[in-house]
C-alpha cells in the first residue's frame, strides 16, 4: 500500500487494492484534493488522522441523458411546493449530510476535517451544493466537486421522502446546461441505479477527466 508523505503526489490508480484504495495518509489541502479529483481519486475515511484515498473499478456514473425519473417522483415534483436553490447553504448541506443516518454505518466519513476542506473548495467556487426547501425548511440536498466536464457527487441527504432525488434531478439539469459529460457517483448503490446511473470501467471514466 502506498503511504503519502508531504510530497504532493499519488500513485497510479492502477496500483489500487481490489476494493479501490489507492493510498493512505496525506492531508486534505486544497492542492492535494484538486490533484486527487483530476486523477479520479477521492478521500473516504472516518478518521482525519488516517485518510484513505479511493479510485474504485468499476466506477458508478450517470450520463445526464440517462436520468430516470419515476412517475411518482414526477408527480411529487408537480404537486409539492419545493423550492430549489444552488450554493445558498453549502455549509448546512454538508453538515446535514454528515449527520444523516445511513444503513450499515455507525458514524460518518464526513469528518470535521472534510467539512473544513470542502467549505474551502466551495469558497473557491469548486465545490457546489443543491438545496431543496419546503415551507422555508431545508428538507434535502447534495454537494460535490465541479470540474470542466465532470461533476463528482459526494453526498446527499433528505428529511422528507424523495427530497434528495429532487436535488439530484436539478443537479442533472444544471450539468446539462453546463455541458458536463457525466456525473461521478463513485460507487454502486441501488438508489443511484434507480436514477439511471451505471457502472463503467475505471479506465473509461478517466478519459473524461483528461
Amino acid at each position: 500500500m502506498f503511504y503519502l508523505t508531504n510530497k504532493l503526489e499519488f500513485p497510479p490508480v492502477t496500483t489500487s487494492s481490489a476494493e479501490g484504495v489507492v493510498a493512505i495518509g496525506g492531508d486534505l489541502s486544497v492542492e492535494r484534493l484538486l490533484l486527487a479529483y483530476k486523477n479520479g481519486i477521492f478521500p473516504w475515511s472516518e478518521n482525519d488522522d488516517f485518510l484513505l484515498w479511493w479510485s474504485p473499478d468499476p466506477r458508478m456514473v450517470l450520463y445526464p441523458d440517462s436520468l430516470k425519473i419515476s412517475k411518482s417522483l414526477q408527480k411529487k415534483m408537480r404537486t409539492h411546493s419545493f423550492e430549489i436553490t444552488h450554493n445558498e447553504a453549502f455549509g448546512e448541506v454538508i453538515r446535514k449530510c454528515a449527520d444523516a443516518k445511513r444503513k450499515g454505518q455507525d458514524g460518518s466519513w464526513i469528518t470535521e476535517g472534510m467539512i473544513e476542506a470542502y467549505e474551502t473548495l466551495h469558497q473557491m467556487g469548486i465545490a457546489e451544493s443543491v438545496e431543496v426547501w419546503l415551507e422555508g425548511e431545508m428538507v434535502g440536498g447534495l454537494y460535490g466537486v465541479s470540474m470542466k466536464k465532470v461533476f463528482s457527487g459526494e453526498s446527499m441527504f433528505h428529511s422528507v421522502s424523495d427530497a434528495s432525488k429532487i436535488a439530484f434531478v436539478h443537479l442533472v439539469e444544471k450539468c446539462k446546461k453546463e455541458q458536463k459529460e457525466l456525473i461521478d457517483c463513485q460507487v454502486y448503490t441501488d438508489h443511484l441505479k434507480s436514477l439511471g446511473a451505471e457502472e463503467i470501467p475505471r479506465a473509461k471514466f478517466l478519459t473524461y477527466l483528461k
